[in-house]
């Protein structure tokens, strides 16, 4: 398993542990968690996966997951704001929410709404909930994510991140197989650093990069 790399900073990552099979690596420069790119599933498994969620735009609890996102995006944002709902899935609650409240709202996901040419335009503001710990090329995704924003944009995920006080065999957010990169606050400061934003805060799932 040497000579594996971090799939974010690039920097060497070493075993850390298996589990169902499958192995994770430590990240000596970012911290992050990442599952080894050998045992990623393939498009079709995490297609099917992604069809199982249940992310119901009629689903209150949903609805109440999502309005700390919801919330961050109004308290910076007029209506004016253009925004991007990247990673959308199926059920695209965040995007709903913030078009019943006047913002004009793009949808781009790679798997149900793959339209490329919403890459090809700019916003004031990307959400990504539930999205970022997802990437098998985090590097890649996050050069993208950049370079949608126009100037004082915002970039905003939702996500939950690794710190070494969780007991990781026992932490039901890797339970999920598709979700195969987890951040640590390092990797948000390297975010941060290396794609140039002004300044990063996280306040429980959410991060908020500004440029």
């Amino acid at each position: 398993m040497a000579g594996i790399r971090c799939t974010l900073c690039r920097s060497e990552s070493q075993f850390f542990c298996e589990f169902r099979q499958k192995r994770y690596l430590r990240c000596s420069g970012c911290l992050a968690l990442l599952m080894d790119p050998a045992c990623h599933p393939t498009p079709e498994q995490e297609r099917g996966r992604y069809l199982q969620h249940n992310n119901d735009i009629n689903d209150p609890g949903y609805r109440s997951f999502v309005m700390p996102l919801v919330d961050k995006v109004t308290g910076r944002f007029t209506g004016e704001g253009r925004g991007l709902d990247f990673g959308a899935g199926t059920g695209p609650v965040v995007h709903k929410l913030l078009s019943d409240r006047g913002y004009s709202m793009e949808l781009y996901d790679p798997f149900f709404r793959n339209d490329r040419s919403v890459l090809e335009k700019q916003y004031d503001f990307i959400v990504c909930c539930e999205v970022i710990e997802h990437f098998h090329n985090p590097y890649r995704e996050f050069r993208l994510l950049r370079s949608l924003l126009s100037p004082g944009g915002s970039l905003l995920c939702m996500t939950e991140l690794f710190s070494e006080e969780r007991d990781f065999l026992k932490w039901t957010y890797k339970n999920d197989a598709t979700h195969v990169f987890f951040y640590h606050k390092e990797s948000i400061r390297w975010i941060k650093s290396h794609f140039g934003f002004s300044s990063s805060e996280t306040e429980g799932r959410i991060i908020h990069f500004v440029l």
